[in-house]
């Protein structure tokens, strides 16, 4: 390191030595905020040194809705003068500020759901979840038709955006690990359901469409290891029938045969009973 380099580095990281001249203007700087109703500014909060005689005072905020701000503004003074004269003023967060979350994109912002009646939702041209429909996009549904050129749709699902749309179906209300799913019997799964309708493509073998009116997941993507208690195989055994319900049984094979008495007065007697002797 070159002596010039490090004369150069120390000068740079020296801090910055608080001017007195500058830091007890402080009514010099609350007058640069003449523009301000005077019951927004609060008590002076401290004097900081920006550079050679150049220094910043904080006061209060009071502002309604700036809850932890601050008016800074800044003074300096020319060399050998002792006249400090007004640079900028300006309102800036302080430690404890409340701030507005940063700034992103509308694509960004937008959350699922937020799609209403009467809205457009533009597709970015070179959105990466989409290909041209002429291209081979390794789904079987698509290569099918891909000879149909300008007969089919202009962009298809690409690889990555299909693995996007399967991961978070997955991970969503619809795949296993949802509360409907692990609280259902673990046979009760949707691939072996009968009111399951797989897609097509190269979804088919991990999502399908429930097709239960009386299921929660009606008319839903659900993957084929979703389950709920509305599987079409689902059997309810009853641990006992009621009374009233029971049929009436008789069990002919414990009849026994017993002769009847056919004596006069008998309640089997269908006729007089004959007498004991002719004549």
């Amino acid at each position: 390191m070159g002596k010039n380099e490090h004369v150069t580095r120390t000068a740079s990281t020296r801090a910055a030595r608080l001017d007195q001249v500058c830091a007890s203007a402080v009514e010099v700087a609350r007058a640069g905020l003449d523009e301000i109703d005077p019951a927004d500014v609060g008590d002076h909060l401290a004097a900081v040194a920006e550079g050679d005689r150049l220094v910043s005072h904080f006061f209060e905020c009071r502002l309604a809705g700036y809850r932890g701000w601050r008016w800074a503004v800044t003074v300096t003074r020319a060399p050998r003068s002792r006249h400090v004269t007004i640079c900028e003023t300006v309102l800036l967060p302080g430690p404890d500020a409340m701030l507005a979350p940063s700034w992103l994109p509308w694509q960004e912002r937008l959350q699922p759901g937020d799609l209403g009646v009467g809205d457009l939702l533009p597709t970015p041209a070179d959105d990466e979840r989409l290909v041209p429909g002429y291209l081979l996009s390794d789904d079987p549904a698509v290569e099918e038709t891909a000879w149909e050129i300008g007969l089919g749709r202009t962009r298809v699902m690409s690889r990555e955006g299909r693995q996007d749309t399967a991961q978070r179906w997955y991970d969503g209300d619809h795949g296993p690990a949802a509360p409907i799913s692990a609280a259902a019997p673990p046979a009760a799964r949707c691939g072996t359901c009968g009111f399951y309708l797989p897609l097509a493509g190269a979804l088919r073998q991990s999502f399908g469409v429930c097709g239960n009116y009386f299921a929660p997941d009606d008319g839903r993507a659900v993957s084929a290891d979703h389950g709920c208690g509305a599987h079409s195989e689902t059997l309810v055994d009853s641990a006992e029938t009621p009374v009233d319900e029971m049929p009436t049984v008789y069990d002919d094979g414990a009849v026994e045969s017993v002769p009847v008495s056919r004596a006069a007065g008998s309640v089997a007697a269908g006729e007089p009973a004959e007498p004991y002797g002719h004549g």
